[in-house]
């Protein structure tokens, strides 16, 4: 039969994405949880050259890492007026005849050859009274027996017109700052759409436990941004994730908004594009990350229950994720280039009663070190004062030294500074009329949930100004 298997974790984000896509879809998979099951951590490592990447998904013998829904779509052939299946073989005229037709018009279709999976060549014998006519093209689970391109045409729609719908404000985000700005723009009267390129809640949805956003002494990140999607839901928004937004141009009185997944339009924008972790720039880092290097404690620490790791970095996000991974690691060395942390108090009180954790203050991060099979072994410092080095090992390394704003996409068309974030003026108006930013992406903004929810308010003000 058509396999899907799928390697992941509850915990990770683009699991879920992944998942829900598939759900939406209608597509059946299973689904190999890898925090449970040794054999497949090792299938995964071996797939991605050593690395842990998640989700790693095998359809029909072929693997995918850690796919985006536009890959899915492609791979398994959804597309908005049907899931097409096509069941042929390469050296089959009629079957280069559709695959072409299909290609030509942009319809996504799984191709599965049937010379290589005796479960396929079964199926389009039953489905052909036992004979084995090829192509055959499953659409929405109705069998066409090698139809010509009228028929494609006809049953895909292909050619025929349909109407656009332009949104009132299209949000390029699905963190607090994006959901809040939905929320205030819906509960104006006016409809949105967000696009979220990974899961809702963004960098909040990875954080383990949240205890300074006002109204709850402590609550984590997907519970908190979960509960803000339900309400921007509940007012009427929309919410599209997997959506990667590439360009964003302005024809008229309108913006379109081109993504991985097609081409949207509506009266505004607004930005909430986020951040990334910013990187060390030290050698091996690059050849690491995925194999011994991390961004994300709620994501990844699971891989090092009971083994010994290192955390870079001495702000807020730091020792939180510090102290999280110390309830189930060996022992975590936190070291930090500073004399002094820069986190708050609350979390530098906690450090002296936590055992497990060993701090080393002024200390450079110089170069990743591996072992002789290449794997990761540990982190060579340098003291900022005298310049003495010394080896640092461990089973991995998680990095938190700041953010950086994702904000490639749109650097030609809306103005930014000079380390990449959106200037903005007034109501988080841009230089562009019509378009504003909130949250991480933005020149001023403040890397915490509770300002992000504000700085969707102020959005949201824009654009209903900008209406008026």
């Amino acid at each position: 039969m058509n396999t899907i298997q799928f390697f992941g974790a509850d915990w990770c984000p683009d699991c879920q994405r992944a998942k829900a896509y598939l759900k939406e879809n209608n597509i059946n998979f299973n689904f190999v949880d890898v925090d449970l099951d040794k054999e497949a951590t090792s299938k995964v490592e071996a797939i991605n050259k050593g690395k842990r990447i998640i989700p790693t998904i095998i359809i029909n013998d072929k693997p995918y890492t850690n796919p985006d829904n536009a890959i899915l779509a492609n791979s398994l052939g959804i597309n908005k007026n049907g899931r097409v299946v096509l069941y042929g073989a390469n050296w089959c005229p009629d079957c280069q005849r559709a695959k072409a037709y299909l290609q030509d018009n942009h319809i996504n279709f799984q191709f599965i050859e049937v010379d290589k999976h005796d479960w396929a060549a079964k199926l389009v014998e039953e489905t052909n009274k036992g004979k084995r006519i090829i192509p055959t093209i499953f659409i929405d689970d109705v069998a066409y027996t090698n139809p010509d391109n009228a028929i494609l045409k006809e049953v895909l729609s292909i050619g025929h017109e349909t109407e656009k719908r332009v949104y009132d404000s299209i949000i390029v985000g699905a963190g607090a700052a994006g959901l809040t700005a939905s929320i205030y723009i819906q509960r104006d009267r006016f409809n949105s759409l967000i696009l979220e390129k990974k899961n809702v809640g963004g960098n909040a949805f990875l954080t383990e436990k949240i205890e300074n956003y006002p109204g709850f002494t402590t609550i984590s990140g997907p519970e908190l941004t979960q509960k803000m999607a339900e309400q921007a839901k509940t007012y009427g928004a929309k919410i599209e994730t997997g959506v990667s937004v590439n360009a964003i141009q302005k024809t008229g009185t309108t913006f379109s908004v081109t993504t991985n997944m097609g081409q949207y339009e509506s009266k505004t924008v607004v930005l909430a594009l986020g951040s990334t972790y910013r990187k060390l720039g030290i050698p091996n880092e690059e050849d690491l990350i995925g194999a011994g290097i991390h961004f994300c404690a709620t994501c990844d620490g699971a891989f090092y229950r009971d083994k010994e790791i290192i955390v870079i970095g001495g702000g807020n996000s730091a020792l939180e994720e510090g102290v999280f991974l110390a309830k189930f690691c060996k022992k975590v060395t936190i070291v930090n280039r500073n004399n002094e942390f820069s986190a708050s108090q609350t979390y530098i009180e906690k450090l002296p009663s936590i055992k497990n954790i060993e701090t080393y203050m002024n200390k450079e991060s110089v170069e990743f070190i591996k072992s002789d099979k290449g794997n990761f072994k540990g982190l060579k410092i340098k003291d900022v004062k005298s310049g003495e080095t010394q080896e640092l090992y461990a089973d991995g390394a998680f990095i938190f030294i700041g953010l950086i704003p994702n904000t490639d996409s749109i650097k030609d068309f809306i103005q930014l500074n000079k380390q990449g974030f959106i200037t903005t003026t007034g109501l988080a108006e841009t230089n562009v009329k019509g378009i504003f930013a909130a949250g991480d992406c933005r020149e001023g903004a403040i890397a915490q949930v509770a300002a992000a929810t504000g700085e969707g308010v102020l959005a949201s003000y824009g654009v209903r100004q900008y209406f008026k």
